[in-house]
């Protein structure tokens, strides 16, 4: 019960320094130090966590390597987003796009259900700068633009097999990928469905009654390709050779900007602009939380504080992985946690509902689209220029509708 107050301390702590101004880094690495206090975490225990880590883990879930590949990515994405607007590229990406998609809420929503598909920590910064330059030509609130780049981002969470939690989901449940996925695509199609009423067809100011000319159809595709190749290229190289999207996202800066021949006398400019150091203050205190929240044990206690006070089955498999998940803000961590508890309730008469699994996933889900500690929340919230509540207050519409695929799951296939 207490590990359960102390994390619900830290996050209403979190909550207070956003409401005073303090810069989101600074309040999330508060947070992380608040929530080490009050769960009794000696440095000591903290270090012996981390070592855990080292010997325990793949390389690839620790927290250093996580705190540099995440801090990489962040700056030289927001590095290639300002050479593409010191080269011109972001401004015909915008006409580019209108052509393409014809439909301006149509290519809101494509470019991050598109950057989706590439499953990396920290990705939503991916189709940040396309997003936000796209709203901003449109004259769409800003807290708008960042709700619907983090919305539609996440849409192939519960059934993209690039995802490692849904392989993790498969391996424990012991059923076949296709059943699994042809589940689970109710949580993608209502939420997606969810996107465009609540996201899509109103905060979109009407377009403009000037007659803008149209480019062709090869010159739209040229100038789309030039701002999009970039993130084809580092998707490529990472679901081909597996290589970290901050290693494949350099290369790919450089050779942009060889393309389009800015001097190198200016590539160090561009670098030390592109630093923004609350970025990486944000990502080592999201890390900091997480690795204290296991140093801790709190969630394994929260979690059988909840098991032990008899909350109803149905109850059970939505709220848990909701309430771990928005303490967390991870995917994989959830599902590690709560599904290996939440099993014998997906079962009835000792046959498998898949439909239950689909309500413990949307309860996750839920959960990851409404909490602060969600690193792409809060680097939404930093990129986009907005507070982390305007963002949250857009998605509790999709979020409803995530919640009903469950639901509906449930009722018809559990």
């Amino acid at each position: 019960m207490y590990a359960l107050i102390a994390m619900a301390m830290a996050l209403v702590l979190l909550v207070m320094l956003l409401r005073l101004k303090l810069k989101l880094g600074r309040a999330m690495l508060v947070a992380a130090v608040a929530l080490a206090i009050l769960l009794r975490v000696s440095p000591a225990e903290f270090a012996g966590a981390v070592a855990y880590e080292w010997r325990s883990k793949p390389l690839t879930q620790t927290t250093g390597y996580l705190f540099v590949t995440l801090t990489a990515l962040v700056l030289l994405v927001n590095m290639l987003g300002l050479a593409m607007k010191q080269t011109g590229v972001s401004a015909r990406l915008v006409s580019a796009l209108h052509g393409l998609f014809r439909s301006r809420r149509l290519a809101l929503a494509a470019i991050p259900m598109m950057m989706g598909m590439l499953p990396t920590p920290g990705g939503i910064m991916l189709s940040a700068p396309m997003v936000r330059d796209l709203g901003d030509h449109v004259g769409i609130d800003r807290a708008h633009s960042a709700a619907i780049n983090f919305f539609f981002r996440h849409q192939w969470e519960t059934i993209w097999p690039l995802f490692p939690s849904v392989l993790f989901i498969q391996g424990m449940l012991g059923v076949s990928a296709l059943s699994l996925i042809s589940h689970n695509v109710a949580i993608m199609l209502m939420g997606t469905l969810g996107g465009a009423v609540f996201l899509l067809l109103w905060g979109i100011p009407p377009r403009s009654s000037q007659a803008q000319p149209k480019a062709k159809f090869h010159h739209d595709l040229r100038d789309f390709a030039h701002a999009f190749w970039p993130i084809a290229m580092v998707a490529a190289l990472y679901a081909g050779v597996n290589l970290p999207p901050a290693a494949g996202l350099l290369p790919a800066i450089l050779i942009f900007l060889l393309i389009h021949k800015v001097p190198s006398r200016r590539w160090g400019a561009i670098f030390k602009a592109a630093f923004e150091g609350d970025f990486v203050i944000l990502i080592f205190g999201a890390l900091v939380f997480k690795l204290n929240l296991e140093a801790g044990l709190a969630v394994d206690s929260a979690v059988r504080f909840l098991s032990d006070i008899s909350v109803p089955g149905y109850l059970l498999l939505f709220f848990l992985p909701m309430f771990v998940g928005a303490l967390t803000g991870l995917t994989l961590g959830t599902v590690a946690i709560t599904f290996p508890l939440l099993m014998p309730f997906m079962h009835v008469g000792g046959e498998l509902k898949l439909g239950l699994e689909v309500l413990a996933f949307s309860g996750l889900i839920c959960g990851l689209l409404i909490t602060p500690v969600h690193l792409c929340l809060a680097l939404s919230a930093s990129y986009f220029e907005t507070s982390l509540s305007k963002i949250i207050l857009r998605v509790l519409g999709p979020v409803f509708f995530v919640a009903g695929a469950g639901a509906l799951t449930t009722i018809f296939f559990g």
